[in-house]
């Protein structure tokens, strides 16, 4: 039962989500749903920030929800190539906001540098684009690409092996979205657009409200108090990593 209230709740929290960012994009990124009938797995569009190596790239990532969202935080995984310290080689992302909220003195990270309920998609994108721009090199998911990133701050841009790998990666993401139909900003202007707001109609609602079962029309309970997910955190290693 627990399980089904989890769900329910998880599917209204991420329809308003949605819905709030088709209505009213934030600029840096765009969002859709892999599946229509699924709102637990999406696809992201993350455009590289204007006067950054990341500038006229478009990375292609999946957003996927646990059941209990927003008390458990979702993973993302690039699916573009994206050389960066803190995305391993298959693609997945470690940033802290991401790692469940355990006191892990070895991680170098803070609790509350890490998930909690208030967070959503939107402060996670911004928190990735932020990210792309100031690798945290503390505990690097990339060793080699850590190395190198170092290596071409610490020249001051001088050793150009890093960059030219990130521009290289950003011409050719670009290009594919391109292919696909997608326009990517290349001056701060165009980064800052936002679409205009369009108003709600009934039947924009009708088909959000088509995600969740009125019959789980329950208060929800933080599923920290319930027994089965507190046996799932006691046995959390808290290190972040799939």
């Amino acid at each position: 039962m627990a399980t089904t209230k989890a769900t329910s709740s998880a599917l209204r929290a991420l329809a308003v989500e949605y819905k709030s960012l088709q209505e009213e994009p934030v600029e840096g990124f765009c969002v859709k749903l892999v599946n229509e009938d699924n709102l637990f797995e999406w696809e992201v569009a993350i455009f590289g920030p204007p006067d950054t190596l990341y500038m006229g790239g478009c990375f292609k990532a999946r957003m996927k929800f646990p059941s209990d969202y927003p008390y458990s935080p979702p993973s993302i995984r690039f699916l573009t190539k994206v050389w960066h310290p803190n995305v391993y080689e298959n693609g997945d992302l470690c940033i802290s906001i991401l790692h469940p909220p355990i006191d892990d003195p070895q991680s170098g990270e803070l609790p509350c540098e890490r998930w909690n309920p208030t967070q959503s998609v939107r402060t996670i994108l911004l928190s990735v684009i932020s990210l792309l721009n100031e690798p945290n090199t503390f505990s690097p998911a990339n060793v080699d690409a850590s190395v190198m990133y170092r290596r071409w701050r610490d020249s001051k841009g001088r050793d150009k092996e890093y960059e030219n790998i990130i521009r290289k990666q950003a011409m050719a993401a670009r290009a594919e979205a391109e292919r696909d139909g997608i326009q990517v900003p290349l001056t701060l202007e165009d980064y800052c657009i936002k679409t205009q707001i369009k108003p709600n109609t009934s039947e924009s609602q009708v088909e959000m409200t088509d995600f969740y079962d009125d019959d789980y029309d329950e208060d929800y309970d933080d599923p920290s108090d319930d027994s089965e997910y507190a046996d799932e955190d006691d046995n959390d290693s808290g290190n972040g990593e799939s």
